[in-house]
């Protein structure tokens, strides 16, 4: 039949049944049919496209997880450099045949994807992939919302917010949700905010029971703080204080209050200006310090090993970060006869005003109420170091800070009561080092620069242990009583009863049937009944399982009783666990936002868009979560955003 065909259409092409015979030929061969022909030209085009929008998506995954920008100054064929998201979409061209033929100059005009607003899309879809896969973790359980603000390089005042739960494991997880700028900062306005990433987010008030903010007064105010107006509409939503932020208040305090402290670290941050001032001096202090080493070295005492010995230099304080002081006081004991010398050299090498300053500072530190301040201050900095650093972490709960600012306090006094006489031991044998005159402490003390006739008489051991050391300490204590007041409210002493410390020492029924009371939503009457009963037969299983027995924190506590299955024979009581880990301690996830905030908008990028900005913060930020996402997803959301893409 085909050749019959064949024969017909070759020896009578002028014959009418000529096209007859073409349709019936073309029927039987569907290859060289027109439709095939078009499906099989869209197919390519489709699998092109997403070769192409792969390979987009893959640059920019990459970028956002790095903190990089995507546009250049000359994006230009002519330019040698046409920013990070081209280059990088060329490399991947330049060792990818497949990615080569479909992407850049190889890809249809329409279809590039190499656009600004192109990219922005991309970054927005990945930015609410990440947010829906954090609220479909959130889903329905009970959540604490944390909240703080900050200028950014473009002096715009920006709100951070992050969200506190625990998972499915009884872990508590913290998650960064967004950052917005606000005109305002009054607590209206930032309400406003919060009410409309709730709307946007769908979560609910209904949900929330916990908030946390530093002390400002727009965000703790009693009558109209920000505080307030979300406890009006959430009862259950209690307020805590970051206890970092408390902590930090209690230092500034202390510094100052006292007229000695405030100016130890007064001539402290001096001496880090004075020799960090110019690169002559930073260079010629890492060249004493290296002699100091070698000098170490060659007399075999200096331990060494890997990582020990760097190259070091005077460690600057933060502004609002009083623990940094702790890292400045370190160095300037490691690095003090390099300091010394450094000093010698400005006052020889240059008779102008610096040199006075730097005299000035020589005599200071030379002398031994410098050293013992120096000291003093570094034993009461480590203590609250370490509590600052612990404060910080992202899995600490409530019950656990609470035991930590006791142990702090605890600490603190033990110092008063019995380390003086360590404390001047250092410091001496620091001084007899380094050629600095160690008072007699039974001699009469002397003023520098006041005469003794009416200066009232009092022993070195008085001004040393008296009016410095016992001084200092008291204030710090008397400053940690004041601001960590919220520990002995009764919300805190109830919550304080759920910790497995000491096999359960601290567990009190009545006090955990209170707790129960302040969650009326949570809880009731019935369910404060069985409670009761659940509480006496699980504080005896507990204590009776070897599991449980080594625990220390109410955090380990509740993922032990999710892997071990406890928490669906002990509901409520774990509800309570819930409710108390939910509850902020630090705002420290806040400020790693606008840490990261810094990275992300920073003076080269310092017309970012609102919306640009917090996109790439969220990816940033919560990499972890975006990095679960399939290529796949975020593409069809890209696809879904607009209607004129390419097909896939």
């Amino acid at each position: 039949m085909e050749r019959f065909f064949k024969r017909k259409l070759s020896t009578d092409s002028s014959s009418l049944s000529n096209p007859a015979r073409e349709v019936a030929y073309n029927l039987m061969h569907q290859t060289t049919h027109i439709e095939t022909i078009v499906i099989k030209q869209t197919s390519q085009a489709r699998t092109a496209y997403r070769t192409c929008l792969n390979a987009s998506l893959k640059c920019t995954r990459y970028l956002l997880r790095q903190g990089l920008s995507f546009r250049g100054h000359d994006e230009s064929a002519q330019s040698s450099n046409k920013g990070n998201y081209l280059e990088l979409l060329q490399f991947l061209a330049d060792h990818d045949e497949k990615v080569k033929a479909v992407v850049l100059e190889n890809a249809p005009g329409n279809l590039k994807l190499i656009a600004p607003s192109i990219q922005k899309d991309l970054v927005n879809s990945c930015a609410k992939e990440t947010i829906d896969l954090i609220l479909s973790d959130v889903k329905d359980r009970y959540f604490s919302i944390m909240v703080d603000e900050a200028r950014d390089v473009s002096i715009k005042e920006q709100m951070a917010m992050v969200l506190r739960y625990v998972n499915d494991k009884g872990q508590i997880i913290e998650r960064f949700v967004g950052v917005q700028h606000v005109t305002d900062t009054t607590s209206s306005a930032l309400k406003e905010a919060i009410d409309e990433f709730f709307s946007s987010a769908n979560l609910s008030f209904f949900k929330l029971r916990g908030q946390g903010y530093d002390g400002a007064s727009n965000m703790r105010g009693e009558f109209n703080g920000l505080k307030t107006k979300i406890l009006r509409e959430q009862p259950c939503a209690f307020y805590v204080h970051c206890f970092a932020h408390q902590l930090q208040l209690a230092l500034v305090a202390v510094a100052k209050k006292n007229i000695d402290v405030n100016s130890f670290f007064t001539t402290a941050n001096s001496l880090v200006n004075v020799v960090g001032a110019s690169c002559k001096r930073r260079d010629a202090l890492r060249a004493q310090y290296q002699e100091e080493l070698v000098r170490a070295f060659e007399d075999d005492c200096l331990i060494t090993g890997r990582g020990l010995n760097q190259e070091r230099t005077l460690i600057r304080a933060g502004d609002t970060r009083w623990n940094s002081h702790y890292g400045t006081l370190i160095s300037i004991i490691s690095m003090f006869p390099s300091v010394v010398n450094v000093l010698q050299m400005i006052v020889d090498d240059n008779p102008n005003n610096s040199s006075g300053e730097a005299y000035k500072l020589w005599r200071e530190i030379q002398s031994f109420e410098f050293v013992f301040h120096l000291f003093v201050m570094k034993a009461i900095l480590g203590i609250t170091n370490t509590l600052s650093l612990a404060l910080q972490k992202k899995d600490q709960d409530i019950v656990s800070a609470m035991n930590l600012v006791k142990t702090c306090k605890e600490n603190l006094q033990l110092m008063r009561d019995n380390e003086f006489e360590e404390l001047v031991e250092q410091a001496s044998s620091f001084c007899y080092k380094h050629d600095i005159i160690v008072p007699t402490m039974d001699e009469e003390y002397v003023i520098p620069g006041r005469s003794r006739r009416n200066a009232p008489m009092k022993t070195n051991y008085h001004r040393y242990r008296v009016e410095i050391f016992i001084h200092v300490i008291d204030g710090q204590l008397a400053e940690l009583n004041d601001r960590f007041n919220e520990v002995s409210t009764e919300l805190l002493t109830c919550l304080a009863c759920l910790s497995p410390k000491n096999n359960f020492v601290a567990f009190d029924k009545r006090k955990l049937v209170r707790l129960a009371q302040f969650y009326p939503y949570d809880f009731s009457d019935r369910d404060l009944l069985m409670l009761e009963d659940q509480l006496g037969v699980y504080v005896h299983h507990m204590r009776s399982s070897s599991d449980f027995s080594q625990l220390e924190g109410i955090s380990s506590l509740a993922e032990k009783m999710v892997e071990k299955g406890m928490h669906e024979i002990f509901p409520f009581v774990y509800l309570l666990l819930t409710l108390a880990l939910v509850l902020p301690v630090a705002t420290a996830s806040v400020e790693r936002a606008f840490s990261a905030m810094n990275i992300i908008k920073n003076p080269l990028r310092n017309r970012m868009g609102d919306q640009w900005l917090n996109d790439s913060l969220i990816v940033y930020i919560e990499r972890d979560v975006f990095a679960c996402i399939d290529n796949e997803i975020i593409m069809q959301r890209f696809q879904n955003m607009k209607t004129r893409r390419g097909q896939l």
